[in-house]
């Protein structure tokens, strides 16, 4: 992957998600005991090969910054970085527009590496895949941009962008999140929808930048903007994201892809973690989700009396946490929590540093940081 260089949209607001948005941005969130959102696509990348990597910050990013800094930033170089790039106004007075305005105000950066595919991703969904394997599909079909596309149900796909193509899978229609969407053909209660990751060659993007900065009518956004006027121009393809194959990962598993935008999608998104057989699974040493390192003890039951039992059944706890006396049941705990003596915690996600007193009882509840 010499000759890719990846951007990262990490801006997002993520207000859906609110309250777990009031101090942090979309892509920090925390996410199954010990992750944040953007591990995801930045260890699909790294575990692909592509080792070039710009990650682009906006809205509240403290912490997804400071997580960066300890999981995900390494030396700069010319043949190898991660660099996290804060909003700078660097063509004008106003903040980011848009994905493609953010991808623009940054081009300066993709002229200091030598490169000819540009890939950009978002950091707001979970999800594995083989970027190289995408890489290779845009070659072979010698594209000018790739989209990655997922097959949904058809009441669900107006809340995406909608991709109409022919037998060779070249993009022949857009939709913009549309209230009719149109199925494929043949199977009327699908739809194929972008799944907002993109391979451009260099050049292609450049100029369908420079061109979308200098029209009025514009959102400055690739799927409402960009990509639609380039369609008649160039050549452009949907991968199907069905054909990615990860390593070693089991049937049940592929094409796996969830866009946790509300509390009930992130909710759910958690509590499959903890199943038997989980449609993600976090424990395949040949994909491994990165993140950053602690050094936290393991975590610990402690007490075994009828009443005051420490245990955790069909759950993940992460490390330092410590069950003193209480039970937790079907639950995502992360890092250095402790739940006190008589207290019972069921289908409930807590993140770091929570401590929950005894005798309380939570169900179905989602504890942020610190409380």
């Amino acid at each position: 992957m010499s000759d890719v260089v990846a951007v990262v949209l990490a801006g997002g607001e993520g207000s859906r998600l609110m309250p777990l948005t009031r101090d942090r941005s979309k892509p920090a969130v925390p996410f199954g005991g010990r992750y944040r959102v953007i591990d995801f696509v930045l260890s699909n990348l790294a575990n692909s090969g592509i080792d070039r990597t710009y990650v682009l910050t906006q809205y509240k990013a403290q912490s997804l910054l400071e997580h960066l800094q300890r999981a995900w930033i390494r030396m700069s170089g010319r043949d190898e970085f991660l660099v996290a790039v804060p909003a700078q106004m660097q063509r004008g007075r106003d903040w980011y527009r848009g994905t493609a305005n953010a991808v623009h105000q940054n081009v300066h950066l993709l002229q200091r590496c030598p490169h000819r595919i540009v890939a950009i991703f978002g950091a707001d969904h979970i999800y594995k895949m083989n970027v190289a394997q995408m890489v290779e599909f845009h070659r072979s079909r010698r594209s000018a941009v790739t989209v990655a596309a997922l097959m949904v149900p058809i009441e669900q796909a107006s809340e995406f962008g909608v991709l109409e193509v022919d037998d060779r899978a070249r993009i022949v229609g857009f939709q913009e999140k549309p209230t009719n969407p149109t199925p494929i053909p043949g199977r009327e209660d699908r739809a194929l929808v972008s799944m907002g990751n993109y391979l451009f060659e260099s050049e292609t993007l450049e100029g369908a930048l420079w061109a979308d900065a200098e029209r009025g009518d514009t959102h400055h956004d690739f799927g409402r903007d960009v990509l639609p006027r380039l369609l008649a121009r160039v050549p452009m393809f949907a991968y199907d994201f069905r054909r990615n194959r990860i390593p070693n990962e089991r049937e049940t598993e592929r094409a796996y892809w969830r866009d946790i935008g509300t509390l009930d999608a992130y909710f759910d998104a958690n509590l499959d973690l903890k199943n038997v057989q989980p449609h993600l699974n976090l424990y395949n040493w040949d994909w491994p989700i990165h993140t950053a390192s602690f050094n936290d003890p393991p975590a610990k039951t402690v007490f075994d009396e009828d009443g005051r039992r420490g245990e955790a059944i069909q759950s993940i706890v992460a490390g330092g946490s410590i069950l003193a006396g209480a039970s937790v049941k079907d639950s995502v705990v992360g890092r250095n929590v402790f739940v006190d003596c008589g207290a019972r915690v069921v289908e409930s996600i807590l993140h770091d540093n929570v401590r929950v007193g005894p005798g309380a009882r939570l169900e179905r509840c989602i504890v942020d940081k610190n409380a």
